[in-house]
This record gives structure tokens, C-alpha cells and sequence, in this order.
């Protein structure tokens, strides 16, 4: 499909997905891979559209805009619609992770945390896990004023209710929390502005077109995942294929594999990804990968090694693996996401 350009009253990224769902209803926006290898789901920009109106049209019905909701999910395209969702309502998204059912008898440390400074109103979530989450809230009093809605078996009808609000660059479009690595996690407030200013940055300085295809599996609440992996290939008007961090961890030749099936253009990580795949990913996996798509291996999010990266070269480059491909970045949820990077 022909690209288009930004008009300049796309404002925010609602207006952005609405007009991506117009002109490129069909495109698969996000692909999504299980874990275990045996399917994939699919989004169209349409239909992403669709289940954000739905999720808006609903939060709006109970909630104001500028309150807060917690987004507790595993990573998965129902992740994607609620963020949406919250944008279409006004209502401000607090990207989260969901607990373990092991462990969700109670709220952990970071969980609490960052509940107790932005005081969410609600916490959306799957049908699957809103019992046990509920009970995990109602047990710490501070959090017991959370209301818990799942959001993946809605009806169909609250899209046909969605009332688009009057949204601005300046209205915040979600609360980013830093890692907490060096202190307690900190809620950085990220506006539409911030968003699309940071995703014509990245877009620039990466080269990116509607045609550079992602694969991904970093966090989806974490800002490298959410703003690199899932708004900038909305920003381009691409395709995303996305799994969980878990997925990658238990068989690292899956981020690999994926890249060469899809012929994915931009991936990357944090500089241990790259040793755990030499480590990790056998001769005869090697010997089935194609890399020869890949134009930019970005690597950031922590200390960047060259050694690292001259042992995934002798590894991978067989592969087609370009060394060139490489590209060190650096950033933080204080800045929305990209400060620095290597020149193209």
C-alpha cells in the first residue's frame, strides 16, 4: 500500500489510529506469537480501532477523564486495545504487568508502589484473572478503592456508544514508571505531544519507512517495548510481531526465527539478549535462520559491550546477519523514550 503522510491535525496518537484504521483498514498492525509456538493472533489497524472504541465507549460510561487505570495483562494484543482504550476515554493508562496466580494473593512491592503514588481508579485486566486480582486489591487497604474490569469479553455494542472526546497534544496519554532500579519507581507523565514528537525522532534517526517490519519481546510496560516496539510501527503505518519476554527467554532462537519468518527490518534489546542467543541458540538452529532482513539490531537499556556484539557477529553473521545492523541507543522514561543513538 502507498504511504501517506502525517497530516497536521493528527494531534494525538487517537487521531493517529483512527486515521490509520481508515485509510489502512486490512493491514495486520500487531501479530502476536504464544509461547508455545502453536499459534499467532492477529490485529488489524480496523480492527484494533474497533476494540478501542468499545474499551473507550465503556471506561468513559464510569470514568473521568484524567483518572488513572492500571493496565494489568499479560503481554498480548489485549494489552494493546486497553492502552488504546484509555486513550480514546481521556482516561490516563498506567502501563503495569500482571502477577503470577502463585503469587497474587497480594500486591507486590512495585505494584503497590506505583498504585499507591498515581491512585488509580480502576485496574483493567483478562476475564481470567480478574477474580484473583480483585481479592489481591481488596486485601491491602490502601488499593482497596480499585475497580477491576475485564475488558476482553465486552460487548460488541460499546463501540456503537463511543463518543470521540476533543483531545489535544497536551493531555497526557499515559503514565510511563521508570525501573526503580536505582530508587523507588517514579510515574513520568507522557503526553500525545511527547509521544509523536519522540516517534518522529526515532523515525528519523532510525530511517524507518511504512515498509520496516518489527519483531519484538521486550515488556510491553516497559518504555523500550511499548514506545519502540508498538508506537513506532503505528507511527509508520507498519506491521509489529510481538511475544512475551518469557517466550524469548525460554527458547531465545524464537526471536530469531521470527525475524527470518516475517523478514523483520528493526529489532533489538538490551545487550544481554544478544550473548544469550550465541550462548543459547545451537548450530542447527543457526543453520535454519535467515537475517538477512535485519538492517537494524538496536541495542540499549543497559551498557553496551563490544565484545558482546563481535561474538554475535561471528555467531550470526553465516546467518546473514549484517554487522552494520548494529545500533546502540540510549534513553529513559524521562525523555519518552530515545535521547542518543548511533548515525545511521
Amino acid at each position: 500500500m502507498k504511504a501517506f503522510a502525517l497530516s497536521n491535525r493528527l494531534a494525538t496518537m487517537v487521531h493517529l489510529l483512527r486515521e490509520r484504521a481508515a485509510r489502512q483498514p486490512e493491514k495486520i498492525a500487531y501479530r502476536f506469537l504464544a509461547d508455545d509456538d502453536a499459534a499467532e493472533s492477529t490485529q488489524t489497524y480496523a480492527e484494533l480501532d474497533r476494540r478501542a472504541t468499545q474499551i473507550g465507549a465503556f471506561l468513559s460510561s464510569r470514568y473521568t477523564a484524567g483518572e488513572r487505570v492500571l493496565l494489568l495483562y499479560p503481554p498480548g494484543l489485549d494489552y494493546i486495545a486497553a492502552l488504546f482504550g484509555c486513550m480514546y476515554a481521556g482516561v490516563i493508562a498506567v502501563p503495569a504487568y500482571p502477577q503470577s496466580s502463585a503469587k497474587m494473593r497480594q500486591p507486590d512491592a512495585r505494584l503497590r508502589t506505583m498504585a499507591v503514588d498515581c491512585e488509580p481508579i480502576a485496574a483493567l485486566c483478562p476475564r481470567a484473572t480478574m477474580d484473583m486480582l480483585a481479592a489481591a486489591l481488596a486485601s491491602d487497604p490502601s488499593l482497596q478503592r480499585i475497580q477491576c474490569h475485564a475488558t476482553d469479553d465486552l460487548d460488541p455494542s460499546w463501540a456503537d456508544a463511543f463518543k470521540p472526546l476533543t483531545l489535544d497534544a497536551s493531555h497526557v496519554a499515559f503514565l510511563q514508571y521508570t525501573s526503580g532500579s536505582t530508587s523507588l519507581p517514579r510515574g513520568v507523565r507522557v503526553t500525545h505531544g511527547n509521544l509523536l514528537h519522540n516517534e518522529a525522532l526515532i523515525r528519523a534517526a532510525c530511517r524507518h519507512t511504512e515498509a520496516s517490519a518489527f519483531v519484538g519481546w521486550l515488556p510491553f510496560y516497559h518504555d523500550m517495548g511499548l514506545i519502540g516496539n508498538i508506537l513506532q510501527p503505528l507511527y509508520l503505518g507498519s506491521e509489529s510481531t510481538l511475544m512475551s519476554p518469557l517466550a524469548f527467554l525460554q527458547k531465545p532462537v524464537r526471536w530469531l526465527s521470527a525475524i527470518t519468518r516475517y523478514r523483520a527490518a528493526t529489532s533489538g534489546g538490551p545487550n544481554f539478549a544478544y550473548d544469550y542467543c550465541v550462548r543459547r541458540v545451537t548450530a542447527e538452529e543457526r543453520a535454519a535462520l535467515d537475517l538477512r532482513s535485519w538492517t537494524l539490531a538496536f541495542n540499549g537499556a543497559e551498557p553496551i559491550r563490544a565484545e558482546t556484539q563481535e561474538r554475535f557477529i561471528a555467531a550470526f553473521q553465516p546467518c546473514g546477519f549484517d554487522p552494520a545492523a548494529f545500533y546502540p541507543v540510549y534513553g529513559l522514561a524521562e525523555a519518552t523514550l530515545m535521547v542518543s543513538a548511533a548515525r545511521r
